[in-house]
């Protein structure tokens, strides 16, 4: 099997605009040949949904989701680019994929291009703090942090985690290969996550020092 490095998967990006974990998997399935890598890719009609991304997608739905008797709830808004296709039941179908997925991996972010640098120096510190209490060697503590802030990614991100439904791909191999599908652009633009008592600092409280105290 071919060692498949960063510098393949970047060339494959910018030749076939297609996402960064899909090249990836098109190079190991065609044991680092370009070529047939991108010819997987348009088969499975990834490189085509690349070209589609810079389309405006300003039609959709909002989505609700409600879990757990009404403990979890969640709006998503996801963008196409006609309202025909957003009335489909199989765009609405996806809309509450996504909101589900929402409502149990918890997310913070869409994509990883919106978490705070500020963030990412503070998951760095603890990264390395953590490495370097682990006894990890001064020189590959670097590739230690960098990979565990890639796993913080994958729990933080949206797009990044884990299908519920299918985790061998990500959420936006998801979303891509519905924008292969449908042929539109689709891009999810917010969401908003409620649960019950979250934020709210829950005390227990002790009845033997309730009791003593209202008999003083």
């Amino acid at each position: 099997m071919a060692e498949i490095s960063a510098q393949m998967v970047k060339e494959l990006r910018e030749r076939t605009g297609a996402g960064m974990m899909d090249c990836k998997r098109a190079l190991s399935d065609s044991n680092g040949d370009m070529d047939k890598a991108i010819d997987l890719l348009r088969e499975k009609g990834l490189a085509a949904a690349a070209k589609k991304a810079g389309r405006v997608a300003a039609e959709g739905l909002v989505e609700a989701y409600i879990h757990g008797g009404g403990r979890i709830g969640v709006l998503v808004e996801i963008n196409c680019e006609t309202d025909f296709v957003a009335k489909t039941p199989e765009y609405k179908e996806f809309c509450r994929d996504i909101a589900m997925q929402i409502a149990a991996s918890n997310p913070e972010y869409i994509r990883r291009e919106e978490v705070p640098e500020e963030v990412l120096e503070h998951e760095r510190a603890i990264a390395r703090a953590q490495a370097l209490n682990e006894g990890k060697p001064e020189k590959i503590v670097d590739k230690i942090v960098d990979g565990r802030v890639e796993k913080y990614y994958k729990e933080v991100c949206l797009l990044e985690q884990p299908f519920i439904k299918d985790t061998d791909k990500t959420v936006q191999n998801i979303v891509t290969e519905k924008i292969a599908k449908i042929g539109e652009n689709i891009t999810v633009r917010r969401f908003a996550r409620y649960q019950v008592g979250e934020g709210i600092e829950k005390k227990q409280c002790n009845l033997a020092e309730e009791v003593a105290a209202m008999t003083k």
